[in-house]
């Protein structure tokens, strides 16, 4: 009995795109070849989507898996599996698709609110499988419908919120469901619309009235009277509110009546808006308010803005046509303005501290208004400015900066300091009591004086510094030793050492070293020459070596020479004292031989 599996197929009738809510069947087919006519049986599995949804053992090669009423839960791939007698055999995989979905059910849990509550919605697909998402939406006469849109990962309904706003009547409410559909390229499949769900509204409370009770032409110092009321069907947590650029002015819990009132100025004029809120409902009334102006703002001016200390400043206040008000002036103060009298002029000698901004204020039946501050600056003369360098001395290095500072004792700021080299105008600067100058171009030669002037806003004029000569100083250039006699020295003889530089700013000092493990300062001095002369009397064998000589000056570079090498040899009369007694020993040798073959041969004989 042998047998084997030719292949295993599955399809779907009447097709693999099925609308909701038609029959729909899954077939499973094996076909098989036998050796003969045997009895066999087939275990049949059908699986959607990886999981078992039908299963069959049956010596029949085909099964039937049916779906009465196919719903889109039911698309998917679906794949069948056939074992016999230890064999498998599997079909590929097909993917049915169940277009549409079922229609969604929208219930309401109030069907009549008032305004400021909420409606709660459920919406719910019952034959479908999530994740889904929920479309719902609020409609009412002659508005576009807003939409709230909510996804369920793992269920097929969902509840929404949505308040109820003023001017909302008859609302309606419906909702969509939507799925991604994999057969589509995961695009978005949309039910039909639900049920229409009709909820009606109620006002809490109708629109505030909002009235002024004085008369309709407000001036400047009236008296000005605002009621707001409404009318409410329930009295409890009532609140109204009167507004003006968004700054609350008054209001009452738990009445139906505001009343405000207040002197009129000019800044009065605006919208105001009565706002009546309870719960989450709001209405409100907005009114226009105008008021006349009863008198113009004063204007303050002064017989000078900028003059000296110790000169007279006046300072007047006017109203332009209007003479009868009530003026006061002041100076202005962190703390708080400064009454300086009430009157409409001032006259004072003014120093240094009155420097500031005054204003004058007019009073005319209650109403103050007061001017634009004006600024009065008091001028104390500049003192003679003083030129130094910041680093102390007057003095520079060559090729080094210069740094100039301009100081003074006494002047009002703002002060303006010009800087000179010689008579050429270098730099201006603007500051309070100094300033400064950096010349980067500093020349060896270069024989001009330094100086600077201040001056402010005072009469007095322009005060000038002395002049401020500076001393270039030039580093050393090129040091060099040498000695006399040079090289060779004899031993007992002195030396001369000569150090001398090309080019360097007196006084220069001067040290000589012998080079040694920790080179030997042999001697040092300071002259305003650019050479010195170090003669050392005697020369000792010990004094054979290498010296040279360092250099320097207030550029504070030390220069170095090239090193030169001293050899100590024997004096002349040392080489005679040698030389007699090497002679000496040659003619005593000589004696002796002679000696020595006399007496040999006196003996042979």
């Amino acid at each position: 009995q042998v047998f084997t599996f030719n292949s295993v197929e599955i399809r779907a009738e009447p097709s693999a795109k099925v609308k909701n809510g038609a029959p729909m069947s899954i077939i499973c087919h094996a076909d098989i070849s036998k050796s003969a006519n045997f009895h066999l049986q087939h275990n049949i599995t059908i699986f959607k989507d990886g999981k078992l949804v039908y299963m069959i053992v049956s010596d029949k090669e085909v099964a039937r898996y049916e779906v009465p009423i196919a719903r889109s839960a039911d698309t998917g791939d679906y794949e069948c599996t056939v074992k016999a007698d230890g064999k498998t055999k599997s079909s590929k995989s097909l993917h049915v698709w169940v277009t549409g979905m079922t229609k969604p059910i929208l219930t309401a849990e109030k069907r009549e609110v008032l305004e400021g509550e909420v409606v709660k919605l459920r919406c719910e697909l019952p034959e479908e499988v999530p994740p889904l998402q929920f479309l719902f939406r609020k409609t009412k006469t002659n508005s576009t419908p807003k939409e709230k849109l909510v996804f369920e990962a793992y269920r097929n309904f969902s509840t929404v919120e949505f308040s109820v706003e003023e001017g909302d009547n008859i609302l309606y409410f419906d909702c969509f469901g939507k799925r991604f559909v994999k057969h589509a390229n995961f695009e978005l499949e949309s039910s039909e619309p639900s049920n229409r769900t009709l909820v009606t509204v109620k006002e809490p409370f109708i629109k505030p009235s909002l009235i002024i009770k004085s008369t309709s032409n407000i001036t400047e110092g009236d008296r000005i009277e605002f009621e707001c009321s409404t009318v409410v069907a329930r009295m409890r947590d009532i609140e109204i509110i009167l507004q003006k650029n968004k700054t609350i002015l008054n209001s009452v819990r738990d009445e139906k009546l505001l009343k405000y009132s207040a002197v009129a100025t000019l800044e009065d004029s605006g919208e105001y808006l009565c706002k009546v809120e309870q719960g989450r409902a709001s209405k409100t009334t907005k009114l226009n308010v105008v008021v006349a102006e009863l008198f113009p703002k004063p204007i303050l001016s002064a017989s000078m803005s900028k003059l000296d200390e110790n000169k007279e400043l006046t300072l007047s206040c006017s109203i332009s046509g209007f003479r009868k008000a009530n003026f006061s002036i002041l100076r202005r103060n962190s703390n708080g303005d400064i009454l300086l009298k009430n009157s409409r002029n001032l006259t004072m000698r003014v120093n240094v501290n009155d420097t500031g901004s005054y204003i004058c204020k007019a009073e005319v039946k209650g109403i103050v208004k007061e001017s634009k501050p004006v600024r009065i600056s008091v001028y104390a003369p500049v003192s003679k400015p003083s030129l130094s360098v910041v680093s102390g001395l007057p003095e520079v290095v060559l090729g080094k900066p210069l740094q100039l500072i301009c100081r003074l004792m006494v002047g009002t700021p703002p002060i303006t300091f010009t800087f000179y080299k010689g008579n050429e105008v270098k730099k201006v600067v603007i500051n309070d009591t100094y300033a400064t100058f950096l010349d980067e171009n500093i020349r060896q030669n270069d024989k001009r004086g330094y100086k600077c002037d201040a001056r402010n806003n005072h009469s007095s004029g322009v005060k000038t510094s002395n002049i401020l000569n500076i001393t270039v100083i030039v580093p050393i250039r090129n040091a060099s030793l040498g000695s006399i006699p040079y090289g060779d020295v004899e031993d007992g003889s002195g030396t001369a050492f000569l150090c001398s530089v090309e080019e360097g700013s007196w006084p220069i000092h001067f040290k000589i070293f012998k080079k040694t493990d920790h080179d030997t300062l042999l001697y040092e001095k300071t002259e305003s020459t650019d050479r010195i002369v170090w003669h050392k009397e005697t020369m000792s064998r010990q004094d054979t070596g290498t010296y040279y000589c360092m250099v320097s000056n207030r550029a504070k570079v030390n220069v170095k020479s090239h090193p030169i090498t001293i050899n100590v040899i024997l004096a002349s009369w040392q080489k005679g004292v040698i030389a007699a007694f090497v002679l000496i020993l040659i003619v005593g040798a000589i004696t002796l031989t002679v000696w020595w073959f006399l007496c040999k041969k006196k003996k042979g004989k």
